[in-house]
């Protein structure tokens, strides 16, 4: 629609077939106008489509249940597709797995399951997403798995493995059986090559580290220097990514072409350097003035640029016992993934499955093992995380265990015997804060409550009951196995400062509730208030 070309990165033109007689100025004015539509969308229905979408979907998991708004679905796909369409340097990745999870977890809200299956389903419609659009039914569960759910459960991993196949047969029937990269062949020379490629990993290691760094610093810098309405800043940021677009329009959109151009070794070596850093400005700038889109692809560009650049070096230096440098652009590709996500996994298996080359499996598996130890050490987060630590929410901490009614009761004030007298009773609802006591009998078992206010009234009345019995009346009452949403509705409903807990069989009185109880927990422990 932009460009009047199905993938415009790697075309070398700098006009669009559909209005020509723009020249260059429309790399200026595409992500404007891009910005202009998906702006006002992501600000009024779902905001949460903003970004690149895995941090989104690993909180929704961890910290909301697996609940995910329906319209996610809708709003992320057109809004990342606008971006990506009108020049934004992310990838669709991010945008498929925000997609696949909202499907997944609307079906579930929809049937009404419980918890558990919720955040199931969410990793099922991830690996469906990733495994149907890229034709990797491996990498699809792995990526669930080591992401997402962050668990290898057998009954787990059963159910997004049956998605994932699933999916790819309906992917397959519809666009295909062929790996997403078409790459030339590669493989390993000389085991002096397995010594380069721990060098390799190291070095890309670093690099992806550095990419999620200037990735959070730009959207630091977008925040703070950004004072207008958020519906507007993707349209007037898309001037200064449009900017960039006109000086390097390789950097047009997710790029695979011109990755898949330099893994050729089609660029010399200062146009790969340029390459990778120009990735990472225009993914960063991107996503820092409100687009929406993933850093996956981003990610995988920037390790191939750097892999083939390392690769020209050592094989100009060593052309016998190395390779072309297209292998190590190959595997620096997934270093990058490695090291920037720190999911070493589904690194591996993605880009052996994106590529089709078992040759090169064993100095992929090395280098993605370094380079994801190089990410650990550091830094404390991933590309994923950082957003969420940037929140305050850590996914590494111990879950608390969730807080019940009988675990927060407070004591109750003193009881009234049923059989005392009203007289006696008042001077004890004087001694006590709140607007009622509760009530016991001569056994100790719960009777009820009784009100202040009627107390006073009775002692004050010349017609006046005798005994508590004949004031007691009947509250709402919480038993000692309520969760924090049983506990809060109950005391929102009834409108009261605080409530009794009574045991399951409504015989015995535990204690006593008020808001006061619930926020004090809450302060102490946000986590468990679910």
């Amino acid at each position: 629609m932009f460009t009047g070309y199905a993938d415009y990165s790697g075309l070398g033109r700098v006009a669009s077939a559909h209005w020509p007689w723009l020249g260059f100025w429309f790399l200026l004015l595409a992500p404007v106008a891009a910005g202009l539509v998906y702006g006002p969308i992501v600000y009024r229905f779902a905001p949460e489509a903003r970004g690149h979408g895995v941090p989104e979907v690993m909180y929704a998991v961890s910290h909301r249940e697996g609940q995910i708004a329906p319209r996610v679905t809708l709003v992320k796909a057109l809004a990342s597709a606008l971006c990506i369409g009108g020049g934004g340097s992310v990838g669709r990745e991010g945008p498929i797995v925000q997609i696949g999870s909202a499907a997944g977890s609307t079906i579930a809200q929809m049937l009404r399951l419980g918890v558990p299956r919720v955040r199931l389903l969410v990793a099922c419609g991830a690996a469906g997403g990733i495994s149907a659009t890229f034709n990797t039914p491996l990498a699809g569960p792995f990526f669930a798995m080591e992401l997402i759910l962050r668990d290898f459960a057998a009954e787990s991993f059963g159910a997004v493995v049956l998605s994932s196949v699933t999916a790819a047969v309906v992917g397959r029937a519809l666009l295909g059986d062929e790996p997403f990269l078409a790459l030339p062949a590669f493989g390993v020379r000389s085991p002096v090559e397995y010594l380069l490629y721990i060098a390799l990993g190291i070095a890309v290691g670093v690099i992806g580290v550095a990419f999620s760094k200037l990735l959070y610093r730009v959207e630091d810098a977008c925040d703070w220097a950004w004072r207008g309405p958020e519906w507007a800043r993707p349209a007037v940021g898309g001037l200064l990514l449009g900017g960039l677009l006109i000086a390097l329009p390789q950097m047009y959109g997710v790029g695979y072409p011109v990755l898949q151009n330099a893994v050729h070794g089609n660029y010399v070596i200062g146009m790969l350097l340029l390459l990778l850093v120009g990735k990472m400005i225009a993914t960063s700038l991107t996503i820092g003035v409100g687009g929406s889109g993933g850093v996956f692809a981003p990610t995988l560009f920037i390790g191939a640029m750097a892999g083939t650049a390392f690769g020209t070096v050592v094989h100009a230096m060593m052309p016998g016992i190395t390779e072309d440098a297209g292998a190590y652009g190959l595997i620096g590709m997934g270093a990058a993934l490695g090291g920037a996500t720190r999911a070493p996994i589904t690194a591996v298996i993605i880009l052996f499955e994106l590529t089709g080359q078992y040759s090169i499996i064993l100095p992929l598996m090395e280098a993605v093992a370094i380079a994801t130890g190089v990410g650990r050490l550091l830094s404390k987060d991933t590309i994923y995380t950082a957003k969420l630590w940037r929140r305050g929410v850590d996914l590494d901490s111990p879950d608390p265990t969730p807080f019940t009614a009988d675990t927060i009761a407070e004591a109750a004030p003193e009881p009234l015997c049923e059989n005392a007298s009203i007289s006696s009773s008042v001077d004890a609802a004087t001694a006590v804060t709140g607007e009622m006591l509760p009530v016991i009998g001569a056994d100790g078992s719960y009777r009820g409550c009784v009100r202040a206010r009627d107390l006073f009234e009775a002692r004050a009345s010349t017609n006046a009951p005798t005994t508590i019995a004949d004031l007691l009346f009947h509250p709402a009452t919480i038993s000692g196995e309520a969760t924090a949403g049983e506990i809060t509705e109950t005391l929102a409903r009834h409108g009261v400062t605080g409530l009794p807990v009574i045991s399951a069989d409504g015989s015995t009185l535990i204690g006593w509730i008020s808001h006061r109880t619930v926020l004090t927990r809450v302060a102490a422990e946000p986590r468990t208030f679910r």
